[in-house]
């Protein structure tokens, strides 16, 4: 055998056992993609699922991790984009990665969610609520949050039995969350006998807004509700105020972050928000949050829980099924119950929760929140 044979050999041998090496390292770990938007927009929201599910790898990890493996956490951003979030799912696809937390908006989770289906991927989204998501019949998906047909009713209620407006006006940003969620609460004052003087969609990306409000005006609109994220809201806000035009406005979860303040100032005094309940103030979960705090960040976010839920029940599923099949999980999750942050979750058969609660509360101009009683 000459000297070029005995290199060549030496080096595939080599490159075998490289090959075992970081086959034996793959399966001592158990990927969990965390899949959401950490640019863009919407990042600040992404940052709350990332944070979550973060954490709970890391606290499951400090307890000997899973049947002896160590979850880790693969981040992917999808900038709440459909195209991106499809790429996204495909590279999830591609690495052969199993389980998904994610993804945020809900936009996003539609088109992603038909790859995961398809391929036996397993999805948890801690934030996704349009309700189409969990109406394809699929076998894969779960959410660890409630749908816009209870956040909706939930504000159209109040708006209709505590506010009573004389003139309403419904928006949105024609988004798949924001004019699913005003459909919701349009349909839900509807049968509460009041009937929105204007039902009409802005531009995502838009910072504009004095002909809507101009219109407004004219059309003695005393109350709004918006669908849709906190920076088209937060500009329609300030503008609001600074052409002295004072109706009350009221917005769902997208809208319920510091940077609304942030945008909005002290016009962003007196929003009123649908948030999940502040799951950082129950006392079952003093020690997570002082887990969070210690490492100086923010556990009242809405999504920061509901994704270390969605990671903790995939661990809890693959401790009690004994397997990590994702499909044999998918059943094993439909099948049981779980003690989690966001409080005890079963899910009906569409992947939903079968209870979650939102909560209306007062937003303050420094970011701080006070629930409506």
């Amino acid at each position: 055998m000459n000297t070029f044979s005995r290199s060549a050999l030496s080096a595939a041998v080599g490159a075998v056992i490289l090959s075992l090496g970081g086959l034996a390292q793959a399966q001592g770990t158990l990927k969990i993609a965390i899949a959401g938007p950490t640019t863009g927009p919407v990042a600040q929201y992404g940052d709350m699922q990332m944070m979550g599910a973060k954490m709970a790898v890391e606290q499951i990890n400090a307890k000997g991790g899973v049947n002896g493996k160590k979850l880790e956490a693969v981040i992917m951003d999808d900038a709440c984009e459909p195209k991106q979030a499809v790429a996204v799912a495909n590279q999830i696809v591609n690495q052969k990665i199993k389980y998904v937390v994610g993804h945020l908006c809900s936009g996003s989770t539609q088109p992603a969610s038909k790859l995961y289906e398809d391929e036996g991927i397993l999805m948890i989204t801690p934030a996704a609520t349009n309700p189409a998501i969990t109406q394809q019949g699929y076998k894969m998906v779960f959410r660890t949050i409630g749908t816009d047909d209870q956040q909706g009713p939930t504000a159209g209620k109040y708006i209709a039995g505590t506010i009573k407006p004389k003139k309403l006006a419904i928006l949105h940003d024609k988004q798949q969350y924001g004019e699913g969620i005003a459909k919701e609460v349009r349909k839900t004052v509807e049968a509460g006998g009041i009937k929105p003087v204007l039902f009409e969609g802005v531009n995502k990306g838009q910072t504009d807004f004095s002909a809507l409000i101009t219109k407004m005006k004219k059309e003695g609109v005393e109350f709004i509700y918006y669908g849709g994220y906190h920076p088209e809201l937060g500009l329609l806000l300030r503008q609001s105020k600074e052409q002295g035009f004072d109706a009350k406005y009221m917005g769902p979860e997208g809208v319920g972050n510091k940077d609304i303040s942030a945008i909005a100032g002290p016009a962003s005094e007196g929003l009123l928000v649908t948030l999940p309940a502040d799951f950082s103030a129950d006392p079952a979960n003093a020690d997570l949050v002082a887990a969070f705090k210690a490492k100086n960040q923010d556990p009242t976010g809405p999504f920061v829980m509901p994704a270390y839920a969605g990671v903790q029940i995939i661990a809890d599923a693959i401790k009690g099924a004994k397997t990590e099949d994702a499909v044999k999980l998918a059943d094993y999750i439909r099948k049981n119950s779980f003690d989690t942050p966001i409080g005890k979750v079963a899910f009906k058969e569409n992947g939903d929760l079968k209870e979650f609660e939102f909560v209306i509360f007062t937003w303050h101009a420094d970011a701080t929140k006070t629930p409506v009683k």
